[in-house]
């Protein structure tokens, strides 16, 4: 008599362990104003906070984080009364409308691809950006992650759009170009971003 055959119990563990994917919002960084146009596009955790979603731009971008910053409505996203940020009243915030980006998330104002917010950086240089909504993904990965870009962004304390256009045009004289360095407006490569933990961050940041 034919014996019963047993089942594969090594095919129903790889089936029990298979690892489950993680939800993911899929965003559109550009550069506005910027031409060439400097641009990245992300993954960032469902559950990301508004300071989650600023570091993970800093890190994308490749800004340094040393200036203040801002959400605001896009095609009202936000309420256009509100303000996302870091709150300080010496900072442009008289009336305390800036509230604090770590206590809010941002999956509320991502609902439907085409869905988009504004983000400025450092109120000097003021380097405006839009967040496009893409779509909700589910991956395994490591979150944040940069999944592609272009160009490099501009340099930190450069002087805004104007002077970012000089050096992309390369007019610029000798003593501007050695303070550059070995910046190169067309590098980019998201294979090589690093991404900070934001929640380290902002201990360090309140913490003073």
């Amino acid at each position: 008599m034919p014996q019963a055959k047993k089942p594969d119990r090594k095919k129903k563990a790889s089936r029990l362990s298979k690892p489950k994917g993680r939800a993911a919002l899929q965003l559109k960084v550009v550069l506005l104003g910027s031409e060439p146009l400097v641009w990245r596009r992300i993954l960032v955790p469902g559950n990301s906070t508004f300071w989650d979603l600023h570091m993970a731009i800093q890190d994308a971008m490749g800004w340094m984080n040393c200036h203040l910053h801002v959400f605001t409505d896009n095609i009202r996203q936000i309420p256009s009364q509100i303000q996302i940020g870091i709150p300080d009243p010496e900072y442009g915030d008289p009336a305390n409308n800036m509230q604090p980006g770590w206590e809010i998330g941002i999956k509320q104002f991502f609902e439907k691809p085409g869905d988009s917010i504004q983000y400025v950086y450092d109120f000097g240089d003021g380097w405006q950006h839009e967040i496009e909504f893409e779509g909700r993904v589910e991956t395994t990965k490591r979150l944040p992650q940069c999944l592609d870009g272009a160009r490099a962004c501009p340099p930190e304390d450069c002087g805004g759009l104007g002077r970012f256009g000089d050096i992309v045009r390369g007019d610029i004289d000798d003593e501007f170009r050695e303070w550059l360095g070995d910046y190169d407006p067309a590098r980019f490569d998201p294979r090589r971003v690093g991404f900070t933990n934001p929640t380290k961050a902002l201990k360090e940041m309140l913490d003073g």
